[in-house]
């Protein structure tokens, strides 16, 4: 099978990092397509590059925000929960709070007991079902994000301060479209390849 290699705008693509943290460990373009030929396959070496790049980036981020999360004695995980309970007026269910944070309900419910150990969070009957138990944001939950604000969002903007504001907002749009492309990972073999063929 030959190659199909989208060959314009791939210049920039071949350069090597300039800087030392810059996906250092991360394939060129040129890997890329020798992995590809090895295996015969006729598939876009830059879409690959793209991929693998976001993919290293999504890891490096993820530790990042793990040693972020914990100077303030939290995980990503136990910070979002409770951003999450912050943004919804301080009670969801727990069925609630593992769809929106796209999580199982054995992961929130682990995310919730360590919150309740240390204070930060509450069980108490729900007042949208009496039936069920809530979890609500504790006044020192709701401390705790107070108090952690201003380092945290002076953080996340310097993360982002070499980017201007119009190449934020094209960032923006690009990652909500990459973002649905995900489900590639995840899908059906079946389901993938009916996805690329509509692209």
């Amino acid at each position: 099978m030959t190659r199909k290699v989208v060959r314009h705008h791939t210049t920039c693509m071949n350069n090597e990092p300039k800087n030392k943290h810059d996906f250092d460990s991360a394939p060129s373009l040129d890997q890329a397509r020798r992995q590809l030929a090895r295996y015969s396959l006729d598939v876009d070496a830059q879409a690959v590059l793209v991929a693998a790049r976001l993919m290293e980036a999504g890891a490096k981020l993820g530790s990042a925000a793990e040693i972020h999360f914990g100077r303030f004695g939290l995980s990503t995980g136990r910070y979002r929960l409770l951003a999450e309970l912050e943004t919804n007026d301080g009670e969801l269910l727990p069925s609630q709070l593992a769809d929106n944070l796209g999580v199982t309900r054995a992961t929130v419910t682990g995310l919730i007991d360590v919150l309740e150990r240390d204070g930060l969070v509450s069980r108490r009957k729900s007042m949208q079902d009496g039936r069920q138990k809530a979890v609500v944001l504790t006044e020192a939950g709701a401390s705790k994000l107070r108090d952690m604000a201003p380092e945290h969002f002076m953080r996340l903007e310097a993360m982002v301060s070499s980017l201007s504001l119009e190449e934020r907002s094209v960032f923006l749009s690009l990652l909500g479209r990459v973002t649905e492309g995900i489900s590639a990972l995840t899908d059906e073999k079946k389901d993938v390849q009916a996805n690329s063929k509509k692209r």
